[in-house]
């Protein structure tokens, strides 16, 4: 059955280019220029895995992550933080992300996070 990752994040060539490289790894992938409707995004997409910029604007990645903590049919879902912020890895075990993604990155480095936390 296909994988499915729900991608967040304000830099339309972002979204853009991983969602193709995604694709081409037989991923559904469905992506969000915001995250300010997370639980009700997630009740639609149902992600096996959600990409989430830090710095996207209104909430922000960091309590996008905590809400979906704090709900009973969001919070098990592994979720990659990702960012160019050198704070990235502090942010990410503070907040309890599964893991992170340090921008800007490269194809095998994007699709090997991805693989490894699905598995």
């Amino acid at each position: 059955m296909q994988k499915c990752i729900l991608i967040y994040d304000d830099d339309l060539e972002i979204l853009t280019v991983c969602k193709v490289i995604l694709d081409k790894e037989n991923y559904h992938v469905e992506t969000i220029s915001n995250c300010e409707n997370i639980i009700h995004d997630i009740s639609i997409v149902k992600p096996d895995i959600i990409l989430m910029d830090l710095w996207i604007p209104k909430i922000g990645g960091e309590n996008a992550i905590k809400l979906m903590h704090q709900n009973e049919e969001t919070k098990h879902i592994p979720v990659i933080l990702f960012s160019a912020s050198d704070e990235i890895e502090k942010v990410s075990k503070r907040i309890n992300a599964t893991g992170y993604l340090k921008k800007p990155f490269d194809i095998l480095e994007l699709k090997e996070t991805i693989e490894s936390r699905l598995s």
